[in-house]
C-alpha cells in the first residue's frame, strides 16, 4: 500500500523510506479504541504489513481490559489465531524478565516465523515487544499501536527496540524497524495529565533542536493542546513523526544525525537511571535534560539566553518539570557514562545553536561542570553562562 491508498484515517499517512523496509504511520480516530466497526482498517493494514501467521497481541495489565481483549476478539474474527499476551505495567518492568515473559509466551504458543507481533501500548510495551519481535526466531514481524502521546510520537518510530539495564537505560537490545505503526488519537482521550504532559515533552524537542517554525507554533497552539484538541494534536504528531522519519530514513543506525534525536536524553536518561526508574516519567526526565542542555549551549556561547528561556517557558506552560534533581556532580558523570553517544569514553551531547538547529559535541569538563552543579533555587540557564 502506498501513502496514497484510501484508509480511513486522519489524515494522510506518512511515509518511513527504508527502501525494501520502508512502512506507513496511519494516524486515525477509533481503531483502536472502537474495534469492531473498524474490522475494514485492521483487514487493510494486516494486508499491507504482510501479516499472514499468527498474532502475537502483547499489552500491559493497565491496557488489557481497556483495549486489548476487543482487539484480540476482532482479530480472531478476521481469521488469525492470536496469542494475548499481557505484560506489567510501568518502567521499572522494561527488563529482560520481561522480555522472557513474552518469549515463552510465543514459545509456548508454537508460534513459528511467520507470526507478527502486535505492540499495543506506550514505550514500555513497543520497546519490549519490539525486541522480542527482533529476537525470536531471529526475527518476525512486528506492528506497532502506540497508546501514549509519547510512543505516537517518538519510540514506535525508527526501529529502536530494546530493555533497561540496572547499570544503564536502553543499553541492551537491536535495530528492528516494525512494518506499520498506527496511532489512534482516541487513546489519548485517557491519558493520565501527567503521562500526556510527558509525551509533550518528545513533541517540544522536536521543535526546539529540529524545527523553529514548528517550536513557534508549538508556543502558540499549546493551550488547544492541552485542551487534546484533535486539529492541533493531529499536527503535531504528525509534524513529530515527519521531522523523526526524515532523519531515520537517512541515519537509520544512529552513525550520525539520529543522535540529533536525542536532545535532552543525555540528561534525562541520568535523571532516571539516578531515580531507579520509575519515579520521573521519561518525558519528564528529557524535559529537564532539554533545559540543561540548552543551559550548557548558553555556556558555551552558542545560543542567547532568550532561546533557552522560551524553552522553558513552553515546559513549564505543558506542565513538565524545569529543574534538575539534586545530584552530585559525580553521580551526574556515574550516570552518564553509559550514554550511548559517547566515543573513546569520552561524552558527547546534543546542544542547540539556535532554535531548531543541533549539533553533537563534546565539551569541556569545566564547562560540563558548571551545569551540573548549578542550584536549583534559581535559574539555571542564567547560571550556567555566568559561572
Amino acid at each position: 500500500m502506498t501513502p496514497d491508498s484510501p484508509m480511513p484515517s486522519t489524515d494522510r499517512p506518512l511515509l518511513v523510506a527504508l527502501g525494501d523496509r520502508s512502512y506507513l504511520i496511519h494516524i486515525a480516530d477509533g481503531p483502536v479504541s472502537g474495534p469492531p466497526s473498524h474490522a475494514a482498517f485492521w483487514s487493510a493494514l494486516f494486508a499491507e504489513c504482510g501479516t499472514v501467521g499468527d498474532l502475537a497481541v502483547v499489552t500491559n495489565d493497565t491496557l488489557a481490559p481497556r483495549y486489548g481483549e476487543a482487539l484480540c476478539r476482532l482479530f480472531t474474527k478476521l481469521g488469525y489465531r492470536v496469542v494475548p499476551i499481557v505484560v506489567p505495567d510501568g518502567e521499572r518492568f522494561k527488563n529482560a524478565e520481561m522480555l522472557d515473559t513474552i518469549h515463552d509466551a510465543m514459545l509456548e504458543a508454537r508460534l513459528d516465523r511467520t507470526a507478527t507481533v502486535v505492540a499495543l501500548g506506550g514505550g514500555v510495551v513497543g520497546d519490549v515487544a519490539g525486541f522480542a519481535a527482533a529476537t525470536y526466531q531471529r526475527g518476525v514481524r512486528f506492528i506497532q499501536v502506540p497508546t501514549t502521546l509519547l510512543a505516537q510520537v517518538d519510540s514506535s518510530v525508527g526501529g529502536k527496540t530494546g530493555i533497561n539495564h540496572p547499570l544503564g537505560k536502553n543499553m541492551i537490545g537491536a535495530f528492528h524497524q516494525p512494518r506499520g505503526v498506527v496511532v489512534d488519537l482516541s487513546t489519548l482521550d485517557t491519558l493520565p495529565a501527567r503521562e500526556y504532559a510527558a509525551g509533550l515533552a518528545e513533541v517540544i524537542k522536536y521543535g526546539a533542536s529540529l524545527d523553529a517554525t514548528f517550536f513557534t507554533w508549538l508556543e502558540d497552539a499549546m493551550p488547544r493542546l492541552l485542551m487534546r484538541d484533535r486539529g492541533a494534536l493531529t499536527h503535531a504528531i504528525r509534524r513529530s513523526c515527519e521531522l523523526k522519519a526524515e532523519i531515520v530514513g537517512s541515519d537509520e543506525r544512529e552513525s550520525g544525525r539520529r543522535a540529533l534525536l536525542n536532545f535532552g536524553h543525555t540528561f534525562g536518561h541520568a535523571i532516571e537511571g539516578a531515580s531507579g526508574y520509575g519515579s520521573w516519567l521519561h518525558g519528564e526526565a528529557v524535559a529537564v535534560g532539554m533545559v540543561m542542555a540548552a543551559a550548557l549551549s548558553a555556556k558555551l556561547g552558542l545560543v542567547e539566553q532568550s532561546v533557552c528561556r522560551r524553552l522553558v517557558a513552553l515546559l513549564a506552560t505543558a506542565g513538565l518539570p524545569v529543574e534538575p534533581p539534586r545530584l552530585s556532580v559525580e553521580e551526574w558523570r556515574r550516570w552518564m557514562s553509559t550514554d550511548k553517544k559517547a566515543e573513546r569514553g569520552r561524552l558527547r551531547f546534543v546542544l542547540i545553536d539556535g532554535l531548531g538547529s543541533s549539533r553533537v559535541s563534546q565539551v569541556d569538563d569545566a564547562d560540563l561542570d558548571a551545569v551540573l552543579s548549578a542550584r536549583p533555587e534559581s535559574s539555571l540557564v542564567d547560571q550556567a553562562v555566568v559561572v
